[in-house]
């Protein structure tokens, strides 16, 4: 039988130190894994690591970076490498600001670019010599349900999301015959930070109360209501285990039905 554990695995999970990244590093750690948590802020991620299981003896860290800047992500996660393998990656990257997409600068697709293909090839590129080594690698994307269906109103995040899911969607045809699988999970509307500033950026643009807007919201969702940070890890945790092994080159949204496609 194909286990859940993945003890002795060690995850780096990017944007981990709130709502849905650190609900990943959570549930891997919950798995047995080792967790390492990279985001920019480091009183931020000295709290977010005390809160990691540590039942089976895992032994978590932290790596500083910030994802707007493209040279310090790679220079971060190549020092961590002299001395450390990871054989999980989580990319996550918080979402840009939204608006129609005709509202859309030239530099705001640019550095979304940046911030989270690039980044997510940098963290990819390093790791993907010892996944291949051990014969053993797992990448999780986690982007967007715009991937199957753009979203109203979040015209740069349409577009850059959808590059990224092409990226991993090709990488995933390239690793898999080396035991690494690469896949996305699309969450839908979750109970983070971004989903109140999409409902307050939604409200005041339509000049609508916030329980208006979060009324209309909800009636689009099957299951009647939103999605939590942990239901949307528990997919990403799955992803990771060994009993996904056949899982590769897929993008799955977590988003209680709402989007409108098969």
């Amino acid at each position: 039988m194909l286990s859940l554990n993945i003890k002795n695995k060690t995850a780096l999970i990017a944007g981990s130190t709130q709502g849905i990244g650190l609900a990943c590093a959570q549930m891997l750690a919950s798995l047995g894994a080792n967790c390492v948590l990279i985001a920019r802020n480091e009183q931020k991620l000295e709290v977010a690591v005390g809160t990691l299981n540590r039942e089976q003896e895992q032994k978590h860290a932290y790596i500083i970076a910030d994802f707007q800047h493209t040279e310090q992500v790679k220079g971060a996660i190549t020092a961590f490498l002299r001395s450390n393998t990871v054989d999980i990656l989580i990319n996550n990257s918080g979402g840009p600001a939204g608006g129609p997409i005709t509202d859309a600068k030239p530099e705001d697709f640019l550095n979304t670019f940046q911030q989270h293909l690039i980044c997510n090839h940098i963290l990819a590129q390093a790791v993907i010599p010892h996944m291949q080594q051990a014969g053993y690698g797992r990448i999780v994307n986690i982007i967007s349900t715009s991937v199957k269906v753009p979203l109203k109103n979040l015209g740069v995040s349409n577009t850059i999301r959808a590059a990224v899911a092409g990226w991993a969607k090709t990488m995933a045809n390239e690793l898999g015959q080396y035991g690494i699988t690469v896949n996305n999970v699309l969450p839908g509307a979750t109970l983070t930070e971004r989903l109140s500033t999409i409902i307050d950026t939604k409200a005041s643009r339509a000049s609508m109360s916030l329980e208006a807007v979060e009324k209309e919201m909800l009636s689009e969702i099957p299951a009647h209501r939103f999605g939590r940070p942990e239901e949307i890890a528990s997919m990403v945790a799955f992803l990771c285990t060994p009993a996904a092994s056949y899982v590769n080159g897929t993008s799955i949204p977590v988003d209680g039905g709402r989007t409108g496609s098969i």
